[in-house]
């Protein structure tokens, strides 16, 4: 079954097995968005970042494609303004509140991304727009999805209003912000140093989630909400979708 990838070099590896229970949740989910329909489907993982949305990504693809749909993996992280941006036009990308309001391409990912890839798109893609690691503009390279294929896009902010109307269907993994905090600095400490890893994680990211949380409520828009605190145990704790009986599209 077909897999389309971004070509970013922001990439994380698929994660290796953590458990049969994880196995066993993940199935369901994956059970849930074949379900919805045939055609195109664009599926959206949000929470606090560090939540393990592209992990979870990739294994909701890999599911899925075990169950006859062609999968699609992209991130809002490879749909941002780049820094240069930022330098030249002097605006804040740095604070919590910067960015928030500031990083992140919303009409690239819309126009190129999220509206192609519905049930009455055209189908050609762009997977990232600036690789957020080198800056490199990506997006003049398409793919073409196939028409039953499943989007499936990890973000921070995904429900916020510029993006939440495109979704077919919307996950939120949960985590404490301590453990948001602790996974990110365990993360980052290697690239930036134990103290700033620490400060960009509770003075940039940690503040802009609270102020999206504020704005949006996004757990109240979640189709599916998930503990997330042990990857070997997630936990089905609710969501809109979460009382629906799931249907196996045939293999």
């Amino acid at each position: 079954m077909q897999a389309f990838e971004s070509v970013s070099t922001w990439r994380q590896p698929v994660p290796p097995p953590a458990s049969a229970a994880r196995a066993a949740l993940i199935g369901d989910v994956a059970a849930r968005v074949a379900g919805l329909a045939p055609g195109r489907l664009r599926v959206a993982i949000d929470g606090l970042t560090c939540a393990g949305k592209t992990s979870f990504g990739h294994e909701l693809a890999a599911a899925l494609r075990g169950l006859g749909r062609p999968t699609v993996r992209a991130s809002m992280d490879d749909f941002k303004n780049t820094w240069r941006e930022a330098r030249e036009l002097g605006y804040d990308r740095v604070s919590g509140e910067g960015y928030y309001r500031n990083a992140y391409d919303f009409r690239s990912a819309r126009d190129l991304l999220l509206a192609p890839a519905a049930p009455g798109g055209s189908g050609e893609l762009v997977l990232c727009g600036h690789d957020p690691l080198t800056g490199e503009d990506h997006r003049d390279k398409t793919i073409t999805a196939p028409a039953d294929a499943v989007l499936i896009v990890d973000s921070v902010f995904a429900f916020r209003p510029e993006y939440n109307d495109f979704w077919d269907y919307r996950i939120w993994l949960e985590v404490s912000a301590e453990l948001a905090l602790h996974r990110g600095i365990a993360r980052d400490t290697a690239m930036e140093g134990a103290q700033e890893a620490l400060r960009v994680h509770r003075d940039r990211y940690h503040a802009a989630v609270m102020i999206y949380q504020a704005e949006a409520d996004p757990k109240a828009l979640a189709d599916l909400i998930i503990d997330n605190s042990d990857f070997a145990r997630p936990v089905l704790l609710g969501g809109r979708d979460s009382g629906r009986v799931r249907r196996e599209e045939p293999g």
